[in-house]
């Protein structure tokens, strides 16, 4: 065993002798806090929206439907349906601007250089590292290989976050000249309209789809997180979880002495419940729309 002497000064006395041993840390009143307040809210405002988006949006597009018409009238009748489905747009890209804004801040706080915050190790950028452990992963499906050691932000994850940026701009713009039909024929020809109706509508589909199916399975569903994970909620995380998950992000911040600075104390079990409930009823709302609109494909070609 190590001598004290040889203790990292700035890790906790017990965090410092697992270190100095090679062994975890062990800290059973400790969690790492993965995610910002301000992080967390936002996507807790961005799942209320898109909920309340793709309800609305499928209702109207499988209007054909009797689970449509039957949500339609709950929702007020398919006016109704309408404002809620601007409302939540607007709310969408207020979440959007928001994150913008506060990348602009973190870079100020964290980084000397957009250069540094973009292509640093920490990048959301896909990289050639996510594409070998792209390649990894699939060994490891296959039994060809060991599990990635994966660091901050995995390649499902960077994919996930860029396809808000697809989202916004291809099925945020379409909306608004939907919206605004007199104002953008100013400028566009009336056919335009047309076409944003059909990518509005196909790329909504897909979004939807995608979310409820496969962001779901990542996020939640996955053998090591089943049957969910509130991380993004709680914004914390065990530190056990976070050495299995992401063992490379784990390794960095034991050896750089910044883990100290990232350990919090666990939420109280009313607060977990809490968002494990609201959690719940996203997934439930969901899964249900999938249903709805596999149903709704079947009932079309009848």
């Amino acid at each position: 065993m190590s001598s004290p002497d040889n203790r990292n000064p700035n890790l906790p006395d017990n965090v410092a002798q697992s270190s100095a041993t090679g062994g975890a840390p062990h800290h059973p009143d400790k969690e790492f806090v993965r995610f910002r307040p301000l992080e967390r809210a936002l996507h807790a405002t961005m799942v209320v929206s898109f909920l309340s988006l793709a309800a609305t949006g499928m209702s109207l597009k499988f209007s054909y439907t009797p689970w449509a018409r039957v949500l339609s009238h709950f929702l007020g009748g398919f006016q109704t349906a309408g404002y809620i489905h601007r409302f939540a747009a607007v709310c969408m890209f207020i979440v959007f601007v928001t994150h913008l804004v506060s990348l602009k801040n973190l870079r100020k706080e964290k980084y000397p250089s957009w250069t540094n915050m973009i292509l640093g190790p920490n990048s959301m950028l896909p990289t050639l590292k996510d594409g070998r452990e792209f390649v990894a992963t699939m060994k490891w499906f296959l039994g060809k290989g060991p599990r990635p050691k994966y660091s901050r932000w995995t390649y499902w994850e960077k994919f996930d976050y860029f396809a808000v940026f697809w989202g916004i701009f291809i099925i945020g713009s379409t909306g608004l000249t939907l919206w605004f039909p007199i104002t953008f024929t100013r400028i566009l020809p009336g056919w335009c309209i047309n076409l944003a109706t059909i990518i509005h509508s196909d790329e909504a589909l897909l979004a939807t789809g995608f979310i409820f199916t496969v962001h779901f399975f990542n996020t939640h569903l996955r053998p090591e997180k089943f049957p969910m994970d509130v991380v993004i909620f709680t914004g914390q995380m065990p530190l056990a979880e976070l050495k299995r998950d992401k063992p490379m992000e784990y390794d960095n911040l034991l050896h750089s002495g910044e883990l100290k600075g990232k350990l919090a104390e666990p939420h109280p079990e009313v607060v977990v419940k809490m968002i494990r409930a609201f959690a719940w009823c996203a997934l439930a709302v969901g899964f249900s729309i999938v249903i709805g609109i596999i149903y709704a494909m079947i009932f079309a070609y009848r």
